[in-house]
């Protein structure tokens, strides 16, 4: 079991590095749109399906508390915490409009939407990415794979570069601390 529980984190260190140079970049980018967005009165909305619905509350969380230091609270909101809303919405309409409501409903020029997904397939984040050009909204991507529709359809797209989700989705909890510890640095001045 010992060496099998190595292979796993070795694995996991591996997939790490070999993103790194490639999401370096992208995320240095979605940083500057979110610091920007947010000093000029914007917020950031989140969504995600599965873990990467409980990614985007615990990010929303650090923008609004704290990540490490003392500094004002950060308006940002996680589209996946409202069961009314969800329920309501995937009862009435369908399961791909839980969150381009609530893009429409709370979105406008200014914001940044923040996708994340594992595949860059699922149907309700990229309808929630459709709505948030309709708002005028910028729209960051996190992917796993090829980067997927969102890829292709984010103004930027932060893709780890495999198909395992496991992999992908430790990868995407690294960046995200960095970027919320890189966005809190200029907001903690």
């Amino acid at each position: 079991m010992q060496s099998r529980i190595r292979q796993i984190v070795e694995d996991s260190i591996r997939v790490k590095t070999e993103a790194l140079p490639l999401t370096v970049g992208p995320l240095e980018r979605a940083s500057r749109l979110i610091i920007d967005a947010l000093k000029n009165g914007g917020k950031v909305l989140l969504c995600g399906n599965g873990g990467s619905a409980a990614d985007a509350q615990h990010i929303a969380a650090e923008f609004v508390g704290r990540f490490q230091k003392e500094r004002r609270a950060l308006p940002a909101v996680a589209l996946t915490t409202d069961t009314s809303i969800l329920t309501c919405l995937a009862n009435d309409y369908s399961f791909e409009t839980i969150f381009s409501r609530q893009v429409e409903a709370l979105g406008k020029k200014g914001d940044v939407l923040i996708g994340i997904s594992t595949s860059g397939k699922s149907p309700n984040v990229v309808r929630a990415f459709e709505a948030a050009k309709t708002q005028g909204m910028s729209t960051i991507a996190f992917t796993g794979g090829s980067g997927g529709v969102m890829g292709e359809m984010a103004d930027i797209t932060v893709t780890v570069p495999c198909k395992v989700t496991a992999r992908v989705q430790e990868m995407h909890i690294t960046l995200f601390h960095a970027l919320c510890e890189v966005v809190e640095d200029e907001f903690a001045k």
